[in-house]
């Protein structure tokens, strides 16, 4: 076995080269097959069936049994491999799918998510990832656990990361729902379910070890898929193939014609009649109560006027409209709070793409900056990743090529926003409505892209388009006339992206619940079976329930990201860093940090969501700014009057932070 193990990893290079000549062959293949006369709807079920049974098979080669394989992979992945399955691990749903739309929809203040995510793994390299693998633990968790002892700061741990591990995992099956619902033509609450048959398998029987070797699999396919759609547009809009160096040139013609498009009048009549749905809105909510039974009085009074013989069309759009409605006032308060915001917003005035400040002022920009690096080095999930190396070295160079793999995305998002807007503003805008592309259908069936005549000119205004950002990356081959297996490519990568995050964030909630709570504070002396199963049972559950909650589209993908880092930055973050460079860190202090830094990030970013709670004017997606803080504050005052650690336990924090030895740990 161990001689299978050695010559499994001596040849992992040549395996994956293999491996990514086979994909792109098999690229090749179904492009000639389209040019062909293959149908897209055969080429979307292809991608989506052949990467997904790749990942199983992945998965079941991948099987164990021994703790130490599935909790940490034996703790023998190479570094650079266990950069690319970090990278793969990190680039989810919102970095694949939303990020370019967050950047299209943000232009520059939007840069704070790229900013942010990268410099949070200088925060990993810098204070975190060597310490925390030569401390040599399984989970996050089991840190807080042996280094401040007993199992209060355990708990408190355990909730932090089952709680920002699963909010993050929303996002990922809410990922996995949209690609699957477009390119395989099934509803979005029935994808959501056939995306958790490609996530378990990848994670249920192999642990770590499987989810590992699945992601560098996984980040290949999704970079390839990354960057070959805007390589294509950038040599078709500019001659030049490397779109970073080239997008330079779209952002001049972006500004060009959105000066245009401000200048036009019909823009300006559009826009108008954005600015008076907003106050029509307002006028409903400010008329609360009466005015929700008043909709729904007069559309049952024009369902009734209905003639015998209307057609059936007018009648179901009718019912539909009474079933879209607020079941009550404070359902109907809500829901028009939120429409009038989007209708004053689509009524405000364009700003040039490139004018910074424009979506977000300075403050909120730095805030959620902030807050994103510093959760990236407070995330379980990433985090875990560390104990899988084989010593101190290996976790700084797997920081390091992390970075690297990272860096090859998120390079590229900027350019890929800025090919789709102009292809947006350019191609699409200032089409007669008769004329419009088929793919403005294709996604308005999934919601995420819809256009209405609002001045009825017959021409499609930049105001008239409602678009849900996620869709920018997964549409931009459709709207640049790309062929359609590079639509494909580009569903497979985003595929690759949200399992493969789902499939970290569904280890760390099973294993924080089999391994830290039920293993180490209920039943020390349970079997390897018996944790094992509890394991894979728990990963069964967490992923339906995920599922089940995805189904309700809480929210866009990116603030559902940004909620889960501001978690982790407020509970994880002050008790990492203050547990390994302050050896006088105690008990009590990290408990009380970690539980205020927790509970004044959810007060912020509940109130401030659905209440009107507003400090210095923070938006809610950056609520760790103000929990962070109270953290550190809190254990190093705690920590001046409570009872220092004792004296070997002060020893071993502080050789923690000299580079000797490897960091093993009992690997039962």
């Amino acid at each position: 076995m161990a001689k299978e193990k050695s010559a499994f990893l001596d040849n992992l290079g040549r395996i994956y080269a293999m491996y990514t000549v086979v994909f792109i062959v098999f690229v090749l293949a179904l492009a000639v097959a389209e040019q062909m006369g293959l149908s897209s709807k055969i080429i979307g079920w292809t991608f989506m069936g052949v990467t997904i049974a790749l990942y199983a098979a992945i998965g079941i080669m991948s099987r164990t049994a021994k703790v130490s394989e599935y909790y940490v992979a034996g703790r023998s992945v190479p570094a650079f491999f266990n950069g690319m399955a970090t990278g793969s691990d990190w680039m989810s749903a919102a970095s694949f799918i939303s990020m370019a739309g967050a950047l299209y929809g943000n232009g520059y203040d939007g840069l704070a998510y790229i900013m942010g995510w990268t410099g949070g793994y200088v925060l990993l390299a810098v204070f975190l990832a060597p310490y925390l693998r030569k401390f040599g633990q399984y989970t996050i968790p089991d840190f807080l656990g042996a280094r401040y002892g007993g199992n209060a700061a355990r708990s408190i741990g355990i909730f932090a990361a089952i709680l920002a591990s699963t909010t993050y995992l929303i996002a990922q099956v809410t990922g996995v729902g949209i690609i699957t619902s477009r390119f395989l033509g099934i509803p979005f609450n029935v994808g959501v379910f056939v995306g958790l048959g490609g996530i378990l398998v990848c994670s249920m029987l192999g642990g770590m070890r499987a989810v590992t070797w699945t992601q560098v699999a996984q980040y290949i396919i999704l970079i390839l898929a990354y960057l070959t759609p805007v390589t294509v547009m950038s040599f078709k809009a500019t001659g030049n193939p490397v779109p970073e160096i080239a997008y330079g040139q779209i952002l001049q013609k972006i500004n060009h014609r959105e000066a245009q498009l401000i200048a036009d009048p019909k823009e300006q009549e559009v826009k108008d009649i954005w600015k008076q749905k907003a106050a029509d809105i307002d006028a409903d909510i400010n008329a609360l109560p009466g005015s929700l039974e008043a909709k729904r009085q007069g559309l049952n009074d024009k369902l009734a006027a209905l003639p015998a013989d209307s057609p059936a069309a007018d009648r179901e759009q009718i019912e539909k409209d009474i079933a879209a409605l607020p079941k009550t006032d404070a359902e109907a308060k809500e829901a028009w709070t939120k429409s009038k915001a989007a209708a004053a917003k689509a009524g405000g005035p364009l700003k040039i793409y490139t004018t910074p400040f424009t979506n977000m002022d300075k403050a909120n920009m730095l805030a959620l900056t902030f807050c994103l690096m510093v959760g990236t080095a407070g995330l379980p999930h990433i985090l875990m990743r560390y104990y899988t190396v084989p010593s101190v070295k290996a976790a700084r160079s797997s920081v390091g090529w992390s970075l690297f793999f990272i860096f090859l995305l998120y390079f590229t998002a900027p350019a890929y926003a800025a090919f789709a807007r102009h292809e947006i503003i350019t191609n699409v805008v200032g089409q007669s409505f008769a004329t419009l592309p088929a793919w403005v259908a294709a996604w308005g069936k999934v919601g995420l892209f819809t256009v209405k005549d609002l001045n009825a000119d017959g021409i499609l205004q930049f105001a008239e388009i409602t678009l849900n950002t996620d869709v920018i990356v997964l549409a931009t081959p459709e709207i640049a006339g790309l062929p359609y297996v590079i639509a494909g490519l580009v569903a497979a990568g985003g595929l690759a992206a949200a399992l493969s995050t789902a499939d970290g964030l569904l280890l760390t909630i099973s294993n924080s619940l089999s391994h830290d709570l039920y293993y180490k504070m209920i039943n020390p002396k349970a079997s390897i079976t018996t944790r094992l199963t509890i394991s894979r049972v728990l990963l069964v559950v967490t992923a339906v329930l995920a599922a089940w909650i995805a189904t309700y589209k809480i929210t866009i993908i990116v603030e559902l990201v940004a909620w889960a880092f501001s978690l982790a930055a407020a509970a994880f973050f002050p008790a990492l860093v203050m547990g390994i460079w302050s050896k006088k860190t105690t008990k009590q202090a990290a408990v009380t940090g970690m539980v205020l830094g927790l509970a004044v990030t959810l007060y912020y970013m509940i109130g401030n969501r659905f209440y009107g709670v507003n400090w210095f004017g923070i938006k809610h997606i950056s609520s760790g700014i103000f929990g962070l803080p109270v953290g550190f504050l809190t254990m190093w005052l705690v920590s001046k009057f409570t009872p220092a650690p004792s004296e070997e336990l002060q020893e071993f924090v502080e050789g923690v932070r000299y580079p000797r030895g490897s960091g093993t740990a009992s690997d039962e």
